[in-house]
């Protein structure tokens, strides 16, 4: 019997002994240097390598990638980590690239990416769910998606298959508390005469942020105010930078002026004193960022690094160091306001929200001008200036 012969663009379609596998090729075209393009399918049976070579003409005529058929999600995720984080911050990058690699390309990472479906993601993202948050899982699937759309512009794959799911609750993470008066009067006395004072006082009396601590100049803070200027101009904090990427502050209505409680006040001269002597004392040593909070030679301090010296202070203070974390002290200041009755909408206006949602959803726990109700809300729960002591 004559076998019909396959019609011209239809490509070829054979039984391959050696691999037991009915084999399908479809020419592409030509690439630039006139080697002809074609593309290879496999299947078990007939009807399958028939069915994939006919999606691959399909691709071929209406214009679309044809993709690389070898290659994995390995390789996609890879790439993006190499070239598609740049610009990025450092913390940024590393925290995506273990992502990635503890939890993303174990589970899916040997996968050809032509082949992997929606129900390949949906279900590794269900294994994943009971061990992470709903935060880390968005984000890896935010990694997934952006690889595999890198992947796209370089005509290796034709669909982003990962767009079609969607990132399943996680498992709850540690949440956030705030200390009692008590407690927060004990971790200022447990912080006096350590390096960490000034810190944990203007973390705890104003709500700033850590990552705007750790970016803080003696540039933004003035310690005597003027009280002969109309207005009176108090002293104050100028949270307009973080160590975020290019210093920006976390969002545009973070940027904000706040008067400065008395003790805050007398926690920063006393820190700069000690500064100015350990800069003597370190000679060219130093590097000269102009830095509030830094470590002993003038550098940024990390976060690491304050999250220790934190725990430090608050096993001093008799709390259990390892449940508390400089975030925490921002947690409080809010805390504290409301139970002295201060209105949401100006603890809002203080730590920098846009809006009262944030303020009341995650850090209310009880239930551009300079801003002073914190200020005097917090001199009043803790006295001032500590007596005895003066400018």
């Amino acid at each position: 019997m004559m076998v019909a012969r396959r019609s011209a663009g239809e490509g070829s379609l054979f039984w391959h002994e050696k691999r037991q596998r009915w084999i399908g090729v479809v020419s592409q075209g030509y690439a630039a240097n006139g080697r002809r393009r074609t593309t290879w399918v496999t299947g078990r049976t007939k009807t399958e390598a028939k069915n994939k070579l006919r999606e691959a003409q399909r691709a071929r005529d209406a214009g679309l990638p044809v993709g690389r058929r070898n290659y994995t999600v390995r390789q996609a995720v890879e790439s993006w980590l190499e070239h598609g984080l740049a610009g990025r911050d450092r913390s940024t990058v590393t925290n995506r690239t273990i992502l990635a690699r503890k939890h993303l390309l174990p589970a899916l990472g040997s996968r050809r990416l032509t082949e992997l479906t929606a129900d390949d993601v949906d279900r590794w993202l269900a294994a994943e769910s009971g061990q992470l948050s709903t935060d880390t899982l968005a984000k890896l699937l935010s990694i997934l998606r952006q690889s595999i759309r890198r992947a796209q512009a370089r005509d290796l794959v034709q669909r982003n298959v990962a767009l079609l799911c969607e990132a399943p609750k996680g498992t709850r993470g540690r949440p956030s508390k705030s200390l009692s008066l008590e407690q927060a009067s004990r971790l200022l006395v447990a912080a006096e005469g350590t390096p960490m004072h000034a810190y944990v006082v203007v973390s705890l009396l104003t709500g700033a942020r850590t990552e705007e601590l750790r970016a803080l100049t003696w540039s933004h803070l003035d310690l005597e105010g003027d009280t002969k200027a109309i207005p009176p101009r108090p002293p104050s904090i100028q949270l307009w930078r973080s160590v975020r990427a290019g210093g920006e502050t976390k969002t545009k209505r973070s940027r904000r002026t706040l008067e400065l409680p008395a003790l805050c006040v007398d926690a920063l001269r006393e820190h700069r004193h000690h500064q100015l002597a350990q800069r003597i004392q370190i000679g060219e040593r130093w590097v000269d960022n102009d830095l509030v909070f830094a470590t002993r030679y003038g550098t940024e301090l990390d976060a690491a690094n304050v999250r220790r010296a934190l725990r430090t202070v608050a096993a001093a203070a008799g709390l259990e160091a390892s449940q508390w974390t400089p975030r925490e002290l921002r947690h409080s200041f809010v805390s504290l306001l409301s139970s002295s009755g201060v209105p949401i909408e100006e603890i809002a206006h203080l730590v920098g929200h846009a809006s009262t949602n944030v303020t009341e959803k995650v850090y209310r726990k009880e239930l551009r001008p300079v801003l002073s109700s914190g200020a005097m809300a917090m001199d009043a729960l803790f006295g001032g200036r500590q007596a005895g002591r003066s400018d």
